[in-house]
Parts: C-alpha cells; sequence; structure tokens
C-alpha cells in the first residue's frame, strides 16, 4: 500500500469493505456526490475492481487497430492482462494474456503482429484461437494439449468498437440492442478503412469514478476548456433542457442535412440510467471539426461522408469509454483503473487508412484540443481527489440540471455494484 491507501483504508478485509460499501449505496442521496470511502478507500477500490471491472462489459480499442490476421493489442484492466487479437477467418478474439503453463505474461508489447502466440518463458505455443499446438517435449506422455489452451474472455464488436468481459457470465442489460444501434450509426465512418494516427496516455491522480464524473458534465467547462469550447456546444444532448431555441433551430438545419445523406443521429440510449448513449450533437455554427480553428483536421473524409459538418456523434460507454465522431477523424477515449487513487486516461485518433501524415493532417493540429482539454481535467480530477480525501470533505449536491449526466452515472454505479454483489 502507498501513503494515501494507508491513510484511507477503513476495513481489514474485503468482505467487510463490501457489507459496508452496500450500506453506503443504499442510505446515499441519489443527488449527492458519493462518500470519501468510495473514492479513497483500497478495499473499496477491490470490490469496484470485482464487481465492476471484472464482470461489466467494456470498451478496449477498435477493430483497425489490428486489421490482419495475427495482428494483437494488449490492455491490463487491473492486474489481469488481457489479449486481443485477429484470427485467420478475421474474427477478434480476447483471451487472459498468461500462459496456462506457469502463467507468465504471452505478448508484452503494446501491439503487434505474430503468426503464433509464444509465451516467452518456455515456448509454449497457441494458435490464435487460443488453442495450445506445442508444449515442448518434456511434458508427460498423458498430458493433453486440448486441456490446456489459453482462457478466453467474452468478446463483442460493432461499428469497430471491441469490447470484453472478464466475467464468469457476460451481463447483457440490453448490450446487444446498443451494439445494433452502434453498428448503424457507425456505418457511414467504415472504421475497417481507418487508421491509428495518435496515441496517448495520461497518468491521473484521482478515482476512476472522478474521472467519469468529470466527463459527464460541462459545468466546469466555460472555466477550465477554451481550446475545446472553440468547437463544442455545451448541450448534453439535443434534448437538453438547458438548450435555447437558437440551438434547436440549428440542430434542425443540420439534422435535415444529415437525413439528406443517410447519416444516423437522433438520440438512443440503452440499458439501466442510459448507461449507453448516442447522440450527434452539431458543434458551434461555422466550424466543422474540433480543432482550434474548427477547420478540417485531414483532407481525407471517412468511409462514405461527403459533408464537413457532421458535427460530434458522442458515445457513451459505462463505466470506461466517451467517443467523438467526426467527418475527417475520430476520437476514443478509455479509463481504465490502476489503485483507489490512480486512472490510466487513453486517447486515441482515427484517420482515414489511407491519410498521409504532414500532406493529409498534421498530427500536432488533429490533438491539439484534446491534449488541452486532457490536461486541465487531469488537473481537476486531482484537486477533485485531494479536496475529497480531506477529514473536512462532505458528500456534495449536484445540479439536476448542469449534472444530470453525473447523476446518472452514478445511480448506474450505485446499482450495478449492489446488484453483482447480491448476485453472488
Amino acid at each position: 500500500m502507498n501513503q494515501h491507501d494507508l491513510l484511507n483504508a477503513r476495513h481489514t478485509s474485503i468482505g467487510e469493505a463490501k457489507t459496508a460499501m452496500t450500506d453506503l449505496l443504499e442510505k446515499r442521496s441519489s443527488n449527492y456526490s458519493l462518500d470519501a470511502a468510495l473514492y479513497n478507500d483500497p478495499h473499496m477500490f477491490r470490490v469496484d475492481m470485482e464487481e465492476v471491472f471484472q464482470k461489466e462489459w467494456l470498451f478496449v480499442g477498435m477493430t483497425s487497430e489490428i486489421p490482419k490476421k495475427g495482428d494483437y493489442l494488449t490492455v491490463e484492466i487491473g492486474q489481469n492482462p488481457v489479449l486481443v487479437v485477429r484470427d485467420a477467418e478475421g474474427n477478434i478474439n480476447a483471451f487472459h494474456n498468461t500462459c496456462s503453463h506457469r502463467g507468465s505474461v504471452i505478448c508484452t508489447e503494446h501491439r503487434g503482429k505474430v503468426a503464433n502466440l509464444v509465451c516467452p518463458y518456455h515456448q509454449w505455443t497457441y494458435d490464435l484461437k487460443g488453442n495450445l499446438l506445442f508444449a515442448g517435449t518434456e511434458m508427460n506422455k498423458d498430458f493433453n494439449l486440448k486441456e490446456h489452451g489459453l482462457r478466453s474472455a467474452f468478446c463483442k464488436t460493432a461499428g469497430g468498437f471491441i469490447f470484453v468481459c472478464l466475467g464468469k457470465v457476460a451481463p447483457e442489460d440490453e448490450f446487444d440492442e446498443f451494439l445494433e444501434t452502434l453498428e448503424t450509426y457507425m456505418e457511414p465512418y467504415d472504421v475497417e478503412n481507418t487508421k491509428l494516427a495518435i496515441e496517448s496516455t495520461m497518468h491521473e491522480r484521482a478515482n476512476w469514478k472522478l474521472v467519469l464524473e468529470n466527463n459527464r458534465e460541462c459545468y466546469h467547462c466555460s472555466a477550465s476548456h477554451p481550446e475545446l469550447l472553440n468547437t463544442l456546444l455545451e448541450w448534453d444532448d439535443t434534448d437538453d433542457p438547458r438548450a435555447p431555441q437558437d440551438f434547436h433551430d440549428h440542430y434542425a438545419a443540420q439534422s435535415a442535412k444529415w437525413d439528406a445523406e443517410g447519416i444516423p443521429h437522433k438520440l438512443r440510449s440503452f440499458g439501466s440510467v442510459q448507461r449507453n448513449r448516442i447522440v450527434r450533437m452539431p458543434l458551434k455554427k461555422g466550424t466543422k471539426v474540433m480543432t482550434i480553428d474548427g477547420a478540417e483536421a485531414s483532407k481525407k473524409m471517412l468511409g462514405r461522408i461527403k459533408n464537413t459538418e457532421l458535427g460530434s456523434m458522442r458515445i457513451l460507454h459505462l463505466p470506461n469509454s466517451w467517443n467523438h465522431m467526426q467527418s475527417d477523424h475520430f476520437i476514443v477515449f478509455r479509463v481504465l483503473p490502476v489503485s483507489a487513487q490512480e486512472s490510466i486516461v487513453t486517447t486515441k485518433w482515427f484517420v482515414h487508412k489511407d491519410a498521409v501524415e504532414g500532406v493529409d493532417y498534421d498530427p500536432e493540429n488533429l490533438r491539439k484540443v484534446w491534449d488541452a482539454t486532457n490536461e486541465q481535467d487531469k488537473v481537476l480530477g486531482e484537486r477533485n481527489q485531494l479536496g475529497i480525501n480531506s477529514i473536512g470533505y462532505r458528500p456534495g449536491p449536484y445540479s439536476e440540471t448542469f449534472e444530470f449526466g453525473v447523476i446518472n452515472f452514478l445511480s448506474w454505479y450505485s446499482n450495478t455494484v449492489q446488484k453483482n454483489i447480491k448476485a453472488k
């Protein structure tokens, strides 16, 4: 344990923490922030990992990151290394990245390409479907290769997005309906013909829930995000009750153009308290994409798109992803917890696969707005965490107009944790 864990540990066992956590969630005020322990207690963080990140569907990456047979990416979900690989038939499979022999990590790079999956420790070799092909010559005569393949994780794809679940069973919660809609809404972008242009990884000293809470509201935007507000309209979605008539007129004009081009845009939500949401939002008048000046970021449009003013299609997936899909590039965000007060925020920018760096797009221009925004959010999240650690902290009220997205997130979180604990 680090100093923060030692100062904030309130329980002697995970069982005690689960009991206390259930009690706190049952008694919490729905429109207030959580008790401090739910943001900083190491035992309650372990409950989060067991009941949320080891049981729920998580966004891990895009299919165009691994376009060909043998291409793979790896991701760390807590202390669980996970391997995602494309097989010879083009299917994407997910496995626990741990050898069936002695448990060593098999693929040690963040991404790469292999013919087979070979453990570097003793060269046990698996095919791209996780079947054990070779275990050397030193195993006994009764050794059965078929009994020692890689342990699979649940994996689903839709619209170019890859989701995995590490649970013994995969929860549904209208997830397949969301995936069907995601496939439809992402069709214009032709994700398989995009490529990863830039990737950034940011270490934030804040609980993962604080990262999500910050993302779920724009109450702080006017004071903190000047670069983002060059193009972004602060309304959460097209039904936002705060939005003035000017916004509704702007949306109506833009949506008519989108309809003419067959571009989906209507707000759709799925699951408990809008766990998954998709909506296309216009950007500020006179801007096209989320760059400093609002001008195009790439000369090559995505997929079948012709209209540069597609706004931003916002895709939310709890507990760990939000995304912005635009006419010439898109941006995906992934949050993964490290400890009670540490999170990793990964941001990836994608462009058309034929776009040439330095010719069709400038990486610095592409990333400038969200590099600044991410850094600003990091400061806000870390200050938030420091204040919550104080003995002076007490749960505070959310704005039902500006922070209803935060209210929805914590309702989903509370319901999910209690449901999963009780299901045992």
